[in-house]
């Protein structure tokens, strides 16, 4: 089996290790443009070895935004922007992946450090939406109810983004189906209440990332790769769960998806979650098995020897590292080093190697 610093091929799209940036929301953009922030966190893991460097949830549309200061590629500034800091990426040996994402009806709140909590129209906040008329928690709105009308455009958005990617010199598009937003509300049964051909039974709550899927795959093209972020279990009773993934999964495969990223919880602000370093990876090897599909483990990997096992012992085809990352920009160079790895580093840091 192939280790943490062994190269992966995914359709025309080369990765120099398996030791990928996760998207982590930095809420720090205007009107939904990247800046010098988001240039320098996501250049400084690119210069520090990740193999994969993923831009944050970034909104298919101005309503798709968790915040007002979420990223966005709804228009032409945006991936302008977005050029600049993937040629960045790139100079530095990286792979730029782009997560595309709708916050549904947990959109419209507050920058977390602020308190998170939703952000009134007065205050330049906005009515979310979702699958059902359903609040997400107490003192959250009742989001509008998509119709059917609303759920074509949302597709269409998806994939207009999706080609924006493309143009702005993303290798890579991740589609966020996970953690409570909007494609993940159409999954569950506990926030699609739906009794039209996008809710009732499971063939139809999927039908929605089914169909963004699809468009997404017809818009990038055959050489760049598709990966989509997935909640593998809700941990509520009656909710969305492992067995719910795999069908899922094997469907995405079929569909041309060619990586499944797989966290878990987010949906429901009552769940029985309890954490501990590689709480998702038993999900990442059960539908990387089952379903016959390449997968990414998340969650707590902090330690290099763990994460190489992660990836040796065949649970995952890579690992995401998210907080770590934000810690220390350079915990791949310092992993090689621990797995006694040689990899290249920048011209300029060379000095500082031995």
């Amino acid at each position: 089996m192939p280790g943490l610093f062994d190269p992966l091929r995914i359709r025309g799209v080369e990765f120099r290790n398996r030791a990928w940036m996760s998207p982590m929301c930095q809420y720090s953009a205007d009107d939904g443009v990247p800046n010098d922030w988001h240039l320098v966190h996501l250049g400084a893991r690119a210069q520090g070895g990740v193999g994969l460097a993923m831009v944050e949830a970034t909104a298919v549309a101005p309503e798709g935004r968790i915040s007002p200061w979420d990223l966005g590629l709804w228009n032409e500034q945006q991936q302008a922007a977005f050029e600049r800091i993937v040629r960045f990426v790139v100079e530095q040996g990286a792979t730029p992946a782009i997560q595309l994402a709708h916050a549904g009806r947990k959109a419209s709140t507050d920058r977390p450090w602020q308190g998170g909590k939703p952000v009134s129209e007065a205050a330049g906040g906005w009515v979310p939406v979702g699958p059902s008329a359903i609040a997400y928690n107490e003192g959250y709105p009742v989001p509008h109810e998509l119709t059917v009308e609303d759920i074509a455009i949302l597709v269409e958005q998806f994939a207009e983004a999706a080609r924006r990617a493309v143009r702005a010199g993303f290798q890579v598009v991740e589609l966020h189906a996970a953690h409570g937003y909007l494609l993940h509300e159409f999954l569950s049964p506990l926030t699609n209440r739906r009794e039209d051909d996008y809710g009732g039974s499971p063939e139809g709550r999927r039908r929605v990332v089914r169909e963004v899927v699809s468009a997404v795959r017809d818009a990038i093209g055959d050489q760049l790769a598709l990966f989509v972020r997935i909640s593998a279990s809700e941990y509520v009773e009656g909710g969305w769960a492992l067995e719910d993934s795999v069908a899922l999964s094997a469907e995405l495969k079929a569909l041309g998806v060619d990586l499944v990223d797989v966290s878990s919880g987010g949906n429901l602000p009552h769940q029985s979650l309890h954490p501990y370093p590689g709480y998702q990876v038993p999900f990442s090897r059960a539908i990387r098995e089952r379903a016959d599909l390449p997968t990414a483990a998340v969650g707590l990997i902090t330690e290099p020897e763990h994460a190489d096992s992660i990836v040796a012992g065949g649970d995952a085809d890579a690992v995401l590292l998210g907080r770590e990352l934000l810690r220390h920009p350079y915990w791949v160079q310092d992993a090689a080093r621990a797995l006694r790895k040689e990899i290249d580093w920048r011209p300029q840091y060379l000095r500082a190697k031995r």
